[in-house]
């Protein structure tokens, strides 16, 4: 059950109550996010975004380039359940003339926050200790060969419009995931107040056709979350702990990059390092960088800090 309201300053505010489709112990809350996204930027800048085609009449998408999400001590992406109510507040920004920034609080339906506009100030320094916050910075992409989802190039559809929309202060310009590309890290320096735990671990995961794939062929961005949680499953079981204790984990920060798609029958192999906080040992840091096994093509990087139950 969702009621959508555009407000002046172009935001859109959803009351809803949680379903079955958008809460679990994976990736659903963030492929629902993702949603809420394309439905924004599609709103905003008036363009069908599921069918949009270059100026050559080839499909245009609107691909994740970097994606950020910090929960709240309330609403967080692993602790949603049936029935639980929400508003939603999603507000698109402009980065130049083929990307858009989205960010999104979803907030306790009873916090009471009225017509507070969501602002980058609130998002990225004064966030409510309640809310969830998404920032998805996403770029449009087309195939440069057909049926080949390897050299995507950089190209917006013709009725693209972001003139209008407002621009997000050069201060917290997503800038970082190019540094973080070349480093093939988040975490090129050790992170404050962290201490290295255990040695770097290397898995592999064949990409899975049936789960990984959406319906225009490219492996999915919500996927790459599973894929990552896929390696974190395997190390949280090295260390003995129960499927029960990974499900029951706080997300409080994790940053994915994505550089690379991928083709049926593709191979990755995952390197995972891990480091827990020196002043609380029950928040860790995981930080896993996904290239191609075959080439050693860099696909995506990911650093998520959690609590462990």
């Amino acid at each position: 059950m969702m009621r959508t309201i555009l407000s002046a300053d172009g935001s859109l505010t959803r009351r809803m109550v949680v379903e079955p489709g958008m809460c679990s112990g994976g990736s659903l809350i963030f492929g629902r996010i993702g949603d809420w996204t394309w439905e924004a930027v599609a709103e905003a800048c008036r363009t069908n975004v599921h069918a949009a085609r270059t100026a050559e009449g080839r499909p245009a998408y609107l691909s994740f380039y970097y994606y950020r999400v910090r929960g709240g001590k309330v609403v967080h992406p692993h602790g949603l359940t049936f029935g639980d109510e929400l508003q939603v507040t999603s507000r698109v920004f402009q980065l130049g003339s083929q990307s858009v920034l989205t960010l999104h609080r979803l907030a306790p339906a009873d916090l009471a926050l009225g017509s507070a506009p969501l602002t980058p100030e609130e998002a990225y320094d004064r966030p409510h200790p309640d809310c969830l916050y998404a920032e998805n910075f996403n770029r449009w992409i087309a195939r440069t060969r057909p049926g080949s989802n390897q050299r995507l190039a950089e190209i917006a559809p013709l009725d693209f419009t972001y003139e209008h929309l407002p621009r997000l202060p050069n201060q917290y310009s997503p800038r970082s995931v190019g540094r973080a590309r070349e480093a093939g890290t988040f975490c090129s320096e050790p992170p404050a107040g962290f201490t290295v735990t255990g040695p770097v671990e290397t898995h592999e995961y064949t990409l899975d056709v049936v789960r990984d794939l959406n319906g225009a062929g490219l492996v999915y961005f919500a996927a790459y979350f599973s894929i990552f949680d896929t390696s974190l499953l395997r190390l949280w079981r090295s260390l003995g702990r129960d499927d029960e204790r990974f499900l029951q984990r706080k997300v409080i920060d994790q940053k994915v990059g994505y550089f690379g798609n991928a083709d049926p029958g593709a191979v990755f192999t995952i390197t995972v390092r891990r480091w827990c906080s020196a002043a609380n040992p029950e928040i860790e840091l995981a930080d896993m960088a996904m290239r191609d096994a075959g080439s050693g093509r860099l696909l995506a990087i990911t650093a998520i800090e959690l609590e462990s139950a």
